[in-house]
């Protein structure tokens, strides 16, 4: 992939993140600076396609990424991005509670606020909580009945699918994509460890679409480990 497709699969993403709609290489030329014509972006997305980074969900004109298209996407240009005011909410919060668990689970509650994505939590690795369902299948991408059960199925076993990603976690923030996501291969999750306000060690992350803004949802998940760790 050289320079200006790796620039023409940013902007498909963020666009599709924007839209949740097939991105027309039209739209492309339009809304981003890419100082190419129409005909050059859509031999690009031709290229990617067959690379396997987009799709072509169906016969529109709009191509979609794929899991690995995400996956560079990630790697590449992924940086995290928390706003000042979001990050003030979540310190807010963590300030109104004195019982580690309830300000865990407020600090869900909050994120789910904040992104639109179900927040997941653990108090240990064995005691799971979960919160925004009803926003997540709210979103376009859990239109889908499979899908749908998928999650349900999911949230039947948390706390053992808890327990299995509490075990490989790092410290720094992670994300898991579609076949990778023990939270559902449909799915895209931005998981971490923390250190509870008593001192024990928790997780805290968000589940979402794989068209999730991984910039904000990074941004967040590490903003809170840095106010509960102060």
């Amino acid at each position: 992939m050289n320079e200006r497709q790796e620039e023409i699969l940013k902007a498909v993403v963020e666009e599709y993140v924007r839209t949740a709609e097939p991105v027309a290489s039209k739209a492309l030329v339009e809304r981003y600076d890419l100082d190419v014509s129409s005909a050059t972006v859509r031999n690009d997305m031709a290229i990617l396609e067959m690379e396997g980074y987009i799709r072509q969900p169906h016969t529109s004109a709009g191509r979609v990424p794929t899991e690995k298209g995400y996956s560079h996407y990630i790697s590449k240009f992924a940086r995290r991005d928390a706003s000042p005011a979001s990050a003030q909410k979540l310190r807010q919060v963590v300030e109104q509670s004195a019982d580690p668990e309830e300000t865990i689970r407020m600090v869900a509650r909050e994120l789910v606020e904040l992104t639109g994505d179900m927040a997941i939590a653990a108090f240990g690795p064995d005691r799971g909580y979960f919160t925004g369902m009803g926003s997540l299948l709210a979103k376009p991408d859990f239109q889908n009945l499979e899908v749908m059960r998928s999650m349900s199925l999911m949230l039947d076993r948390f706390d053992e699918v808890v327990q299995g990603v509490f075990a490989q976690l790092q410290d720094e923030p992670q994300v898991m994509l579609g076949s990778e996501n023990p939270f559902g291969k449909d799915t895209a999750a931005v998981v971490v460890k923390c250190r509870l306000p008593d001192g024990r060690i928790g997780l805290l992350g968000l589940v979402g679409p794989m068209r999730m803004n991984y910039q904000k949802n990074l941004g967040l998940i590490e903003e809170i480990v840095d106010i509960l760790e102060e």
